[in-house]
């Protein structure tokens, strides 16, 4: 069974929108990542760190769902990450409220012995140093390593995140930060511009608009399924890239072919996050759930026209 190996936060959330708030709950990329890859046929472990006040009964919910958590440190007297945010009413723009790194300030990676010959890596939204440090741990170079920044790392801490990309063969970033990142508005220009630093496959995350997939000269474009009901954004950028990286490690395929449906598995995934505030969809969401809305969206890009 292939192994893969996801490296992010584990934390705490607050978060408000139009249609309510949470006080704190469990949150993190790697949550998000973890919880969505395990409706994949494989071996997956989270490489975090929280503190002692994080509650047992959120450890044993990734235990049951068989992620393996021995390289998640828990710091005695530690504060887990926390951050809190206000989502505007098109829940496509929101307000850092509170960010407190607390154990992530100095956060020093431990890739479990047994995961240090993963077939995929899943490297979360995290400081750069500490991506580059997780991949110097491997033993033997990934099939494929999959890479997730935001424009954070772009504004302090670039050369570091340069340095990284140079290292994977997929990037996931939304289309602002891949405008960012290569100087350019069009967003075949801008992917362009970023295989050049390195990866070979360009993801472009457009939110409710869907996906983009580049390589090469070859473009792919994947819908957002149009849902009745979004109540909470958060997590399912995470959750795509858990999808995405979930059904790579599973199918052993890593052309570009096999990738423009892990963008369709990782799109039917994170709509289901979207539906409930925090990871409360995606810890009660069945796999006979998960086929329905993929055959939704077979359905819904399925056509026959006559050239």
């Amino acid at each position: 069974m292939n192994k893969l190996l996801i490296v992010g936060t584990v934390a705490f959330d607050a978060i408000e929108t139009p249609f309510g708030k949470t006080d704190k709950i469990l949150g993190g990329a790697a949550t998000y990542i973890g919880l969505s890859a395990s409706f994949f046929n494989l071996q997956s472990a989270i490489v975090s760190v929280v503190g002692d006040d994080f509650p047992q009964e959120h450890l044993d919910l990734l235990t049951s769902k068989n992620i393996d958590i021995s390289g998640i440190e828990i710091v005695k007297g530690g504060k887990t990450f926390f951050w809190s945010g206000l989502y505007h009413n098109d829940l496509n723009s929101r307000d850092t409220l509170v960010t407190e790194l607390n154990v992530l300030a100095d956060f020093q990676p431990k890739v479990p012995q047994n995961y240090k010959d993963a077939d995929v890596v899943m490297l979360g939204n995290l400081h750069p140093l500490v991506q580059s440090s997780v991949l110097d741990q491997l033993e033997k170079k990934p099939k494929l390593v999959v890479l997730d920044t935001m424009n954070f790392w772009m504004d302090c801490a670039l050369p570091e995140l340069l340095d990284v990309i140079k290292r994977v063969d997929v990037i996931t970033i939304n289309d602002e930060e891949a405008r960012q990142l290569s100087g350019e508005y069009s967003l075949v220009k801008a992917a362009a511009k970023i295989q050049e630093l390195g990866p070979k496959y360009v993801v472009i995350k457009k939110g409710e608009h869907g996906a983009l997939l580049f390589h090469n000269r070859e473009v792919f474009f994947a819908p957002a399924l149009p849902l009745e009901d979004v109540f909470d954004p958060t997590g399912a950028g995470d959750t795509f890239a858990g999808g995405f990286s979930g059904f790579i490690a599973q199918s052993e395929n890593i052309s570009f072919g096999n990738m423009k449906n892990a963008i369709i598995y990782g799109s039917n995934l994170a709509s289901f996050c979207v539906e409930k505030f925090g990871t409360e969809r995606m810890e009660s969401l069945s796999k006979a759930e998960v086929a329905i809305r993929l055959q939704q969206f077979k359905s819904l890009t399925q056509f026959d026209i006559e050239i």
